[in-house]
């Protein structure tokens, strides 16, 4: 009697215990897929390039990928668009999942001022200096005849003579009209393949000459990008030997896809590019 007794006791026992482990399963099972769920597992996406994007072309985008966005910080870049996104923080590429806050530093409505010097009587390297420490470019180069080669004998904006203390946006070009002795009016074009371009600028300028244009391939979208461009080509070429008029205009090539760039030939036999 016994014996019979613990017989069903026993089968009892197991099929609670299998019960109960079965009850477990289902429970993690629910639990894992409720968390999936919640959490959007497996869901993540890239999140989108809006550098550049004005906010309303940013929100349009935002809500289409179901993101937050929230403006933190400006900056003044010059070049750049007003209002125009200048970082975004998760950078664009990031993996994220829905409603996730992204952070953007915009370009400044208004932009920063800078005050004009007077720079009658300055040679040009010193007007250049000059107008970089006030956070102002040097323009055009005008050449006129004189006594003294490269001496400042008037600055200018749209053409018009600008008097010393007026008020300017950061990053204003200033034409400067300059001395040119027909004893003292040659100069050269120099080798600015591989240099970036604001490098290229100074050493045209050094040189006495005027930038005519710039043009950049389709790896250059943004000014951003214009400063991290090199140059790959530039026209009239380089050369020591023949002479040209200071005030001569250059037409420079840029992209940032370094491969563009050509080995200068005396540089034919070396693997390595100094860029």
């Amino acid at each position: 009697m016994k014996k019979f007794l613990q017989k069903p006791f026993k089968v009892s026992l197991t099929k609670n215990i299998l019960l109960i482990l079965g009850i477990l399963v289902v429970g993690y099972i629910i639990v894992t897929l409720s968390l999936k769920i919640i959490t959007r597992h497996g869901k993540e996406f890239a999140v989108p390039d809006l550098s550049g994007m004005s906010l309303t072309e940013a929100a349009a985008t935002a809500e289409k990928y179901h993101l937050r966005l929230d403006v933190t910080d400006s900056v003044y870049i010059r070049g750049m668009e007003r209002g125009a996104i200048a970082r975004q923080n998760p950078e664009a590429g990031s993996m994220v999942k829905k409603n996730r806050r992204i952070l953007l530093v915009i370009n400044s409505v208004i932009p920063r001022q800078s005050t004009m010097p007077s720079l009658t009587g300055y040679s040009l390297r010193q007007a250049r200096t000059e107008l970089a420490s006030n956070g102002l470019n040097i323009g055009k180069l005008i050449y006129v005849n004189d006594m003294a080669t490269d001496n400042v004998l008037a600055q200018q904006y749209m053409g018009e003579d600008i008097e010393p203390g007026t008020r300017l946006n950061s990053g204003t070009a200033i034409d400067l009209v300059l001395g040119l002795n027909p004893a003292d009016s040659a100069t050269f074009i120099p080798y600015i393949i591989g240099y970036r371009y604001q490098m290229a600028t100074e050493l045209l300028h050094d040189n006495s000459l005027n930038i005519s244009r710039c043009e950049f391939d389709g790896t250059v979208s943004t000014y951003a990008d214009s400063l991290e461009a090199y140059v790959y080509g530039q026209y009239p070429p380089a050369s020591d030997s023949i002479s040209v008029r200071r005030g001569t205009s250059v037409t420079l090539y840029l992209s940032k896809d370094v491969t563009r760039i050509p080995v200068p030939e005396e540089e034919t036999d070396s693997t390595d590019v100094q860029l």
